[in-house]
């Protein structure tokens, strides 16, 4: 069908006057046409309150299958901020329609439960009743080093029949923060949206700035740089699950190992950046620093030899019995389920929805050198794992065969002037999955809204649902195979 909604490709923008402002039903009504007949799916739903105190709501659209965005606008009056829901046709609107709710009173009637998101108060959690059901209440505060967030159990025994989660104690107002600090700031605001993720939020600012600029354009040799690093930080962190996942079944060979190369990944990120996480390293207009052919040879050297011990440390840990007994048909999300709850990102692939901006968004390098999804589908714990795996392997291909062609050329070129009432978004694949930037400008180019949208805020649901039915004692395991971010929910 020819779409209400305005297209703009990955990294691009247009002017606020080419976004339709449609009446607030034929809004919806092109939200759940393109998503329920045309499979695309929510990238982001979140508003703005203009100077009049009306609020005008804004959806981006993923139509995946034509690799294109699609935008488009609503407004609610203060007098009535209301609109039928759309999470009673389209569950993966649910968590975009309570953070409308609690930022801005709007209404979406029929909403199932319009409880918080990040804001704390006095609002009751979901109970089972019956006989033998009984309440388990984990953190906020947790026995290990890990960020805050609070976990409800309604349980049969030790069978799982509910699990409510409730974050937002790491709330820090980063949208406000991007949109009042100076230019030289907010890079740094960025990177520190979620600390694992410094690149993949990194770039996705950049590229999100770079789109509205009247002066850009970034050499192919700072995008193959972006790319060297965010495949080396999809590289650590998954490295990294690994060694957790095996430590959680007391595999301690395989954890030990795992925990050595993600040193390496990192080290090497180091090398390239002057930070192991990457800090300082991406910029509007490119990268700070560049890769000397001397360093070169020796990163080809190390990550050849890295994927030979991925590959040995891939088959110590999937090929033991004792192994295989703890992942497989854990912590089960059907692939149905994760499609309709708009799950992205390696989580989705191991319950086999091929989603990856790379391939279906192309940006930056990955518009030359091309990568395909990894999918698994059963959609267990083992899937979890295995996916990161074989991601592994991917990555440190791909990146071998970057350093084996990197162009030349300049590796930093200025991005002056961003584009006057200009709406601009920016999706990059970070390790987690989908990262989404989207900036729109006022009058004089200066940001008047700025929305961000982490994987984990889509895949928190996945890990509730995936609990179902499950042991209580198997939550540490299952939620280790998500492994989401807190602070990048929360922002």
């Amino acid at each position: 069908m020819k779409s209400l909604f305005t297209a703009l490709p990955n990294g691009g923008s247009i002017p606020q006057s080419r976004l339709p402002l449609l009446e607030i039903e034929l809004w919806r009504q092109t939200i759940l046409e393109h998503c329920l007949k045309d499979q695309a799916r929510i990238v982001a739903l979140f508003g703005e309150r203009g100077s009049d105190q009306r609020i005008r709501v804004y959806c981006l659209l993923g139509a995946d299958h034509q690799k294109l965005l699609l935008a488009g606008a609503a407004e609610l009056t203060p007098a009535n901020p209301a609109y039928p829901s759309l999470t009673t046709h389209l569950p993966e609107a649910h968590l975009f329609e309570r953070e409308l709710h609690e930022e801005y009173q709007i209404v979406p009637e029929g909403h199932p439960w319009l409880k918080p998101v990040r804001r704390h108060g006095s609002y009751p959690y979901y109970r089972v009743e019956g006989d033998g059901i009984h309440e388990v209440a984990v953190g906020p505060v947790h026995a290990g080093i890990i960020e805050p967030g609070h976990f409800r159990f309604q349980c049969d025994g030790e069978t799982v029949l509910h699990l409510e989660i409730q974050l937002g104690y790491q709330h820090r107002g980063v949208e406000n923060l991007l949109v009042r600090a100076g230019r030289g700031r907010r890079a740094v605001l960025a990177e520190s949206i979620a600390g694992d993720s410094v690149i993949g939020h990194g770039l996705a600012f950049c590229q999100a700035l770079e789109g509205l600029a009247e002066i850009c354009a970034v050499t192919k040799r700072a995008h193959g740089l972006r790319g060297i690093a965010l495949e080396l930080e999809r590289l650590a962190n998954h490295a990294g699950d690994l060694g957790a996942l095996a430590n959680d079944v007391g595999f301690l060979p395989a954890s030990a190992y795992f925990g050595r190369l993600r040193g390496e990944f990192l080290n090497l990120l180091m090398e390239l950046s002057g930070n192991r996480y990457g800090r300082s390293f991406v910029r509007p207009g490119g990268v700070l620093f560049d890769l000397p052919p001397g360093m070169t040879g020796d990163f080809q050297n190390r990550l050849k030899q890295a994927l030979h011990e991925i590959n040995e440390l891939s088959g110590l840990l999937f090929e033991t019995a004792s192994v295989l007994a703890r992942l497989e048909s854990t912590g089960i999300l059907p692939g149905g389920l994760a499609k309709e709850l708009g799950l992205v990102g390696m989580a989705a692939r191991a319950s086999h929805l091929a989603r990856d901006v790379r391939h279906d968004h192309p940006f930056g390098i990955y518009r030359w050198n091309p990568i395909h999804p990894v999918t698994l589908s059963t959609g267990d714990v083992f899937a979890r794992a295995k996916i990161r795996s074989l991601e592994c392997k991917q990555s440190l291909k791909y990146v071998l065969a970057l350093l084996e062609a990197l162009p030349a050329g300049k590796i930093l070129e200025p991005c002056e002037n961003l584009r006057p009432s200009s709406f601009s978004a920016s999706l990059v694949e970070g390790w987690r999955g989908e990262i989404a930037h989207i900036v729109l400008t006022d009058a004089t180019g200066g940001i008047a809204r700025y929305k961000i949208v982490d994987p984990s805020f889509h895949n928190w649901p996945g890990l509730a649902m995936a609990m179902r039915g499950g042991q209580i004692s198997d939550f540490p395991l299952c939620n280790k195979s998500f492994n989401l971010s807190y602070a990048g929910h929360d922002l």
